[in-house]
């Protein structure tokens, strides 16, 4: 089924983000991670591809075992810095044959030791591979956004611009990178809304059960942090049980508070835990209807 059908069913949807395994060693464990996660019955799962293609593989397998086996609806992740057109195309018709419909197009992290000279790249920036997705046909085409602002841009406006390009160039959804503070969505929504960007966008929230992750995720993310949420990694960071059950807490009480203020689609980066799928959609359950 595609995203946009699901988005358009009028109920409040969850659904989670996993990542495939680097190396072979590591994939029969996560993939019993993602099955574990699949059986929550998520409205969809998203797969995470590395910049250049680097897990492409895994992700495809992933997704195709989620579809196959789990019955749950993937979106497979494709970025297209450091590609051809040609490995596009063969990744496309890769996904297609695996009865796939759902691609989340990015641009990907730009390589430090690129596999290609930058000439030879066919894509630079999302919106390009937006427009080869469209245009080769078949796919429900899902986009990321940066509410506190893509840390490449030169400003907001600037921001919203390339998103409504993104949208121009055939972006049916957006899924928004995470937040700690709702204000910060409810106010970007209102900006997308100025801007006439009009499709759904999906809260993407990350539960943080691990103390030691907060400061890469402000490295990445460059996202704020509410005192309320410092006050809790400051409590029980220390405590690794403490930290799983405050982090869950936090971001359940999160995603209720965007169910309640019109948000109707979460998205939430589960970094394979199928604890975290678990106590959260069961949090939900009445909510969601499960």
């Amino acid at each position: 089924m595609k995203i946009s059908e699901l988005l358009r069913s009028g109920r409040p949807t969850l659904s989670f983000e996993v990542f495939p395994p680097k190396t072979s060693d590591s994939f029969e464990s996560i993939r019993k991670a993602t099955e574990e996660i699949a059986k929550t019955r998520p409205a969809f799962m998203s797969v995470t591809y590395g910049a250049g293609g680097g897990t492409g593989h895994y992700t495809l397998d992933i997704a195709e075992n989620l579809l196959r086996r789990s019955g749950v609806t993937p979106l497979a992740h494709l970025t297209c810095v450091d590609s051809t057109r040609e490995s596009i195309l063969e990744r496309l018709g890769a996904f297609r044959a695996a009865g796939i419909e759902n691609v989340m197009a990015l641009r990907g992290d730009i390589p430090k030791e690129p596999r290609l000279p930058q000439e030879r790249w066919a894509y630079r920036h999302a919106s390009e591979l937006m427009r080869e997705v469209r245009d080769y046909g078949g796919f429900c085409i899902g986009g990321a956004c940066y509410p506190e602002t893509h840390p490449e841009s030169l400003s907001r406006r600037d921001d919203i611009a390339h998103l409504k390009e993104k949208v121009d160039c055939g972006c049916d959804f957006l899924t928004t990178q995470m937040f700690f503070d709702n204000n910060i969505l409810f106010n970007f929504m209102y900006q997308l809304r100025d801007a006439g960007i009009d499709v759904p966008v999906i809260a993407g929230v990350m539960p943080v059960t691990n103390a030691s992750s907060v400061t890469r995720i402000i490295r990445l993310s460059g996202t704020q942090l509410p005192q309320r949420f410092k006050a809790l990694v400051d409590r029980f960071g220390s405590d690794p049980d403490a930290m799983m059950q405050a982090g869950i807490a936090y971001a359940t009480d999160q995603i209720i508070d965007l169910y309640a203020n019109g948000i109707e689609h979460v998205h939430v980066y589960t970094m394979n835990k199928p604890e975290v799928a678990r106590k959260i959609t069961e949090n939900l359950s009445a909510i969601l209807g499960k």
